[in-house]
């Protein structure tokens, strides 16, 4: 079974940046598709962001697509999310997870998940 940990969460003023981090507890971490979600107070687990387990393929939601960058270095068993002009509707909660099922982007297709980490956008 694989444990996520995120960390690099913070709280941010409105145009800044923050990089998220998640690190795997296995070395079979490539055979893994990861994702990011995120969950705002009140609102539903959205999708983020995924990357394929050798990282040649990668997707944004529209929301972020041109802000944020997924990358993940499998010699460190960690996947990163990069997020530059941050806005306040980025607030939430954001979660790490690993699919075994190709390249998903519901949430109900990930098998493990972290247990977040706080990203707070000030305007």
């Amino acid at each position: 079974q694989v444990q996520l940990v995120e960390s690099g969460g913070g709280l941010v003023q409105a145009g800044g940046s923050l990089r998220l981090s998640c690190a795997a507890s296995e070395s079979t971490f490539s055979r893994y598709t990861m994702g990011w979600f995120r969950q705002a107070p009140g609102k539903e687990r959205e999708f983020v962001a995924a990357i394929s387990w050798s990282g040649s393929n990668a997707y944004n939601a529209h929301s972020v697509k041109g802000r944020f960058t997924i990358s993940r270095d499998n010699a460190k068993n960690t996947v990163y999310l990069q997020m530059n002009s941050l806005k306040s509707e980025d607030t939430a909660v954001y979660y790490c997870a690993a699919s075994t099922q190709g390249f998903p982007t519901g949430s109900n297709e990930y098998d493990y998940w972290g247990q977040g980490t706080q990203v707070t956008v000030s305007s």
